[in-house]
């Protein structure tokens, strides 16, 4: 069957999910509901605290928010689907609703990943250029960074989703994750998928290697200013500042790596399903704890925000 023939006989994917084993579903149900509600609360209360905090209406945190929202936005894009799958003990997902998928969480893992890069620059702006800090980082200037790392992230899901949607699906029809992954779905194409291939290896490039070196010359760049600073307070209000980006930066990262760079092996499909719930269920769900915990300004801004809910509850 030719490319672009879209007369194909698979009209839906089963989804094998984390475990094919009956009994344990109901403990996966049980921690991925509770990891999601977490997430959910997590990311909307740091949204929430930016937005209605004056003194969190600073670049650093107008990325935070976005981050945040990016983040549950890719953790809704998978967990829903998996629990309603789990309790209603059906695993398969349509076509339609596979490719859509597979949208959202490109788009939600790529704008993660621009958005990880804007904010290393608006670490190393704030660091090495101090005096020229609000200025360079203008609210024109925030409002173009994200909306550019936007149109970026939307680039590269359309791509990869019209790309796939030209491909064909004849018999094999089983997927080995819990949701409509990029890799295992080409793998299941009676189609020609050089053409996929080879736009996933660029994007993959530039995601994975040529945004990456971006954020470490940046912070090469950061380490080399604070090293010049006089007095020890300020070396370590500088590395502050800067440290919770780094967790979540080396979080996902790590995560990313266990899929693309590990080499396969006879368990790779449990490899990949065991790094993407990291990439895409963990680590949103730690990313809140990682900036407020390690953030006074922001445990104050959440204290108040909890205040204020508490004060205005009957």
């Amino acid at each position: 069957m030719k490319p672009g023939n879209h007369t194909f006989s698979v009209s839906e994917f089963l989804l094998l999910g984390l475990s094919e084993h009956q009994e344990q579903q109901p403990l996966l149900f049980g921690i991925f509901l509770s990891m999601y509600l977490i997430t959910v609360v997590g990311n909307i209360a740091i949204s929430l605290a930016i937005v209605s905090d004056p003194h969190l209406h600073t670049p650093m945190y107008f990325f935070l928010a976005h981050f945040s929202l990016t983040d549950l936005g890719l953790s809704s894009t998978t967990v829903p689907r998996m629990l309603v799958n789990i309790q209603g003990h059906r695993h398969t997902i349509p076509y339609a609703g596979c490719l859509s998928q597979i949208y959202f969480f490109l788009w939600f893992i790529g704008l993660d990943v621009f958005l990880l890069a804007v904010m290393a620059y608006d670490r190393l702006v704030a660091i090495c250029h101090p005096l020229h800090y609000t200025l360079v980082m203008s609210p024109r200037c925030c409002i173009l960074l994200v909306v550019m790392s936007l149109i970026l992230a939307q680039a590269y899901s359309l791509t990869h989703t019209l790309l796939l949607a030209q491909i064909s699906f004849c018999t094999d029809n089983i997927i080995p994750h819990f949701f409509c992954e990029l890799l295992p779905l080409l793998k299941l194409s009676c189609s020609d998928t050089y053409a996929n291939r080879c736009v996933l290896t660029y994007w993959g490039g530039a995601l994975t290697i040529l945004v990456p070196l971006l954020i470490v010359i940046s912070y090469v760049r950061i380490v080399a200013a604070i090293v010049h600073i006089p007095s020890a307070s300020g070396k370590w209000k500088a590395f502050s500042t800067c440290s919770s980006h780094l967790s979540a930066i080396c979080l996902f990262y790590v995560s990313a790596i266990g899929v693309y760079f590990i080499p396969s092996s006879a368990d790779s499909a449990s490899k990949d399903r065991i790094a993407a719930v990291m990439y895409a269920v963990v680590t949103p769900m730690l990313n809140p704890f990682i900036y407020s915990l390690r953030n006074r300004d922001m445990k104050s801004a959440l204290k108040r925000l909890l205040s204020r809910r508490a004060l205005q509850s009957p």
